[in-house]
């Protein structure tokens, strides 16, 4: 993911949700959560954590030096935990609403699409 979207914050809300965490840790918990399917780049979560830090969600809760590096650690505030769940209450209305449009609710296949009315005068 090459910019700053939706789901770049979703998941690195969900990384932090399971506790503080350093950068390389974020990025490992994404790829995991995801199954593969969200892989960020560095410069990705270090720019979604500092919009994310500024707006309240999430804050440094300290630095360790391991082989003489620094590593900063992240976690969630009371603020980003309301928005987790406000963003999986929507993730969550969205996929009701594909699998009613769907016919998957009640675990039905889905229905089967009606013709196009210009195709079925042919």
């Amino acid at each position: 993911m090459a910019t700053a979207r939706p789901d770049t914050t979703f998941w690195i809300l969900t990384a932090l949700a399971n506790g503080p965490q350093h950068g390389y840790g974020i990025l490992r918990s994404v790829f995991e959560a995801s199954g593969g399917a969200a892989s960020l780049k560095t410069a990705t979560l270090y720019a979604t954590l500092d919009r994310l830090t500024a707006s309240g969600a999430v804050e440094e809760s300290g630095e360790q030096i391991v082989d003489g590096r620094a590593r900063r650690y992240f976690r969630l505030t009371s603020q980003g935990v309301a928005q987790l769940e406000s963003e999986t209450a929507e993730l969550e209305q969205r996929v009701a609403a594909a699998r009613r449009a769907l016919g998957t609710a009640a675990g039905g296949g889905a229905r089967p699409r009606p013709a196009h009315p210009r195709n079925a005068l042919a």
